[in-house]
């Protein structure tokens, strides 16, 4: 059974008197321990398509079916639920929270859930541990580098054994050696800890890293048949 069901989705705007449709129809199937990138111009869909998927916007039409689960059909209480316990999510700009230590911001997703302290300190220690920062533990954002900052930001990703983790551009605010060290840990995440990944970037390195390889342009999805993942 596929992970995730992406069926007919259609997200239409109106802008200007004019009706905007950056997504017309799509079908996409996501299988566990997916490493899938998406590409396209700006403007044409990517980041709605992936607010759609974490349940963050609604379709205009379509289904989007987790785990049996059509989470359009969710009220937003129960989305907001289903994202604490389903959702893994890197973004471009770290978005940790200044006064809270490296440990802290990790545990933060940890808070939403029901589990004793003693689960929650197991989990962050193995999600610290898995993107090497247990030294930076007790750490602030502002005694870290960006690399290390993104390293935080992807272990709050994981910490929760998320369904799907996504990431939005997540080596566009660093330099070509630290994204390189990033996109190796992201690899690592797929291959090593079998965690399903859908990342949307503008850079093609960075897409060439995944298994599988969609481009999207005028409402339309596209797959590169049999595409390899390249060495990080």
């Amino acid at each position: 059974m596929p992970l995730i069901e992406i069926k007919n989705l259609t997200r239409q705007f109106t802008k200007g008197g004019e009706t905007l449709t950056p997504l017309d129809a799509v079908n996409l199937t996501i299988e566990p321990r997916d490493f899938i990138s998406l590409m396209g111009p700006s403007g044409t869909g990517k980041s709605t398509l992936l607010n759609l998927l974490v349940g963050i916007d609604r379709p205009t039409s379509g289904q989007i079916v987790v785990h049996g689960t059509d989470i359009t059909r969710l009220s937003r209480a129960r989305l907001a639920d289903w994202r604490a316990a389903h959702i893994g999510y890197i973004f471009q700009t770290h978005h940790l929270i200044p006064v809270l230590t490296a440990y802290e911001n990790v545990e933060l997703p940890l808070l939403l859930l029901p589990l004793p302290a003693a689960e929650r300190r197991k989990r962050v220690e193995i999600a610290l541990e898995a993107v090497e920062l247990t030294d930076r533990a007790d750490h602030y954002p502002r005694q870290l580098s960006g690399g290390q900052e993104q390293r935080v930001g992807i272990a709050r990703a994981i910490v929760t054994n998320p369904t799907l983790v996504v990431a939005d551009e997540p080596t566009g605010d660093l330099d070509p050696r630290t994204a390189a060290q990033i996109l190796k840990l992201i690899q690592r995440l797929n291959v090593e800890l079998e965690m399903t990944l859908f990342v949307v970037t503008h850079d093609p390195q960075v897409a060439a890293v995944a298994a599988r390889r969609l481009h999207l342009d005028e409402g339309r999805l596209i797959e590169a048949p049999g595409a390899d993942p390249v060495p990080a």
